[in-house]
């Protein structure tokens, strides 16, 4: 049986995030609401005044084991679960008094495992089992009762109670969030218990980062345990935006957020606040992305443009602007409509020069200046994001990356994969100097973030040319060449990174008709000699990396 508007006499409130809480029971008690509560939540209401009864005292049993049993008590759930008009006799046979509003948030677990030095006891501690029970127990019960789990929702509970309107409709859409609620931690909970074993210290999610040891002689090759991945896959992400269309206008798209341990994600688009600008779209959320996540990997001051995806242009400099600058100068027809990131805050002198010579649809930076932010304001349609301070290149933490297919669901870990000198083997002849070896490993990282096959050109830490998305690894550096050529930049002396092997010597031979001096690369080609010998017969130093990065 179904009550349209049923009376909320008595309140249970047990809250860890008590934003909002003192407010709220307070409108609940002038509006005639019992209260109970437990522990801190408890003392926080009693020190404030209000009339309030301990759940130990409802129950006539106290809280045991250091708090883990208060609320697992007939008293508690009967309250919650008695179906109004039905269960009455029962109720009265065992004393049990209805409970008809629930207001309830978990355990900080997300909060916890974030915390520098958290111990795996200390996580397990903090996994809510009370809180879950009641509110999948008062959600389930919506028909009679009322369940709250977030702040936002106290303020539009409490006056619908001030009016006798809460409905069966807005009970349901809280019990749904209930739910919702519930499914999110467990998946955090689940992932957490995963991935982390008893014996692993604060600094594992380093250590999980970490590629295996390996020798730089021979390709990578990381055989994963069926472990590390979950027999069954929990994902919850929730609407956050609802977009004009998708990739192309006929398609429709929104973008969801993943909420289940907002606390430990490290800067991103998701996690980024607009400061200015449009709605962002489908391909400038995509873009947007690529082209942090590039940036990121660098830790001098380096900036990213991005177009369709890939990188046309990428450079470190001594600051933000001289960055830019150089970024701009790789490809200036592709940066038109582009976007471009920073990993340094965005300056006003930078941003001027960013409006003055081109048309950008987003710049993204972990800050951005009040005086950077006035000069962009005479642009408004620019979407400007500030995305908060970026995670050491070296020290990124595990998350999983993911594909849709028809059916089913790629997932593989991000690739976080570094690559430093003392990785490098010179197979050539001839040795890299200092200053090759360092446009070497900048060409390297920017490769990695180069749809494949890549192929970038670089010198003086800049790219000159980036060959994307071909084939043929061989036109892809054909490309690369081209684009240099448009730019006017030249190639003579410059290196060239290749995301993967070179099946044959011919992409050695065109780099060096081109003027390219010095190559790296994977290896692992059954013809790794030949291009060797290639390299060595044109004077080139080449490297082998011994890691691949394909990107599709």
């Amino acid at each position: 049986m179904h009550s349209t508007n049923p009376a909320i006499r008595r309140a249970l409130l047990s809250v860890s995030d008590k934003t909002g809480l003192l407010d709220f029971a307070r409108r609940l008690q002038a509006a005639g609401v019992a209260l109970l509560s437990t522990g801190g939540t408890y003392k926080l209401l009693q020190e404030a005044g209000l009339t309030v009864t301990e759940v130990s005292a409802h129950t006539g049993f106290p809280e045991i084991m250091d708090g883990r049993v208060k609320t697992l008590h007939p008293k508690i759930h009967g309250g919650i679960l008695a179906r109004r008009g039905q269960d009455e006799p029962v109720m009265a046979e065992h004393g049990i008094e209805a409970i008809d509003l629930v207001v309830v948030n978990l355990y900080p677990f997300a909060e916890t495992i974030a915390r520098p030095g958290c111990r795996f006891d200390d996580a397990v501690e903090n996994i809510d089992i009370g809180g879950p029970a009641m509110l999948r127990a008062a959600a389930k019960n919506h028909a009679h009762v009322t369940v709250v789990c977030q702040p936002a929702d106290y303020a539009q509970v409490a006056q619908t109670i001030e009016n006798n309107q809460l409905d069966q409709p807005l009970r349901q859409r809280l019990a749904a969030a209930a739910f919702d609620h519930t499914a999110r931690y467990d998946r955090m909970i689940a992932d957490y218990l995963a991935d982390t074993s008893p014996e692993q210290s604060a600094a594992a999610p380093a250590a999980q980062s970490a590629q295996p040891a390996t020798s730089p002689a021979d390709p990578v090759e990381i055989v994963t345990a069926a472990s590390d991945f979950p027999d069954t896959l929990n994902l919850a992400f929730k609407r956050e935006l609802m977009l004009r269309y998708g990739e192309n206008p006929h398609q429709a798209a929104a973008f969801y957020l993943d909420t289940a341990s907002p606390e430990t994600q490290e800067a991103s688009i998701a996690q980024a606040t607009i400061l200015q600008g449009k709605t962002l779209s489908y391909n400038n959320i995509a873009d947007a992305d690529a082209a942090l996540e590039c940036v990121k990997s660098f830790s001098e001051p380096a900036c990213v443009i991005v177009k369709h995806a890939n990188p046309c242009g990428v450079a470190v400099a001594a600051d933000p602007g001289a960055a830019y600058d150089l970024a701009f100068a790789t490809d200036t027809e592709s940066a038109f409509g582009g976007i471009i990131a920073f990993n340094r805050p965005l300056d006003a002198d930078t941003a001027r020069r960013i409006l003055d010579r081109q048309f950008v649809e987003v710049i993204i930076a972990p800050e951005v200046t009040a005086d950077a932010l006035s000069c962009l304001a005479t642009k408004p349609n620019v979407r400007v994001l500030a995305c908060g301070a970026l995670p050491d290149p070296a020290q990124r933490r595990r998350q999983w990356d993911f594909k849709r297919v028809n059916g089913g669901l790629l997932v593989q870990d991000q690739d976080l994969g570094r690559i430093t000198a003392a990785d490098l083997r010179v197979v050539s002849q001839r040795q890299p100097s200092e200053a090759e070896l360092r446009d070497l490993l900048f060409a390297w990282q920017v490769a990695k973030y180069v749809k494949s096959n890549a192929i970038v050109y670089a010198r003086d830490q800049r790219t000159i040319g980036v060959g994307a998305g071909q084939m043929s690894r061989v036109n892809s550096a054909r490309i690369a060449a081209i684009k240099a050529e448009h730019a006017g930049l030249p190639v003579i002396g410059a290196v060239m990174a290749s995301d993967a092997f070179f099946p044959f010597r011919d992409g050695i031979d065109n780099a060096a008709a081109v003027g390219i001096r010095a190559i790296i690369q994977p290896g692992g080609s059954m013809r790794d000699q030949e291009t060797i010998a290639a390299a060595d017969e044109h004077g080139m130093t080449m490297v082998f990396t011994g890691m691949r990065h394909f990107r599709h």
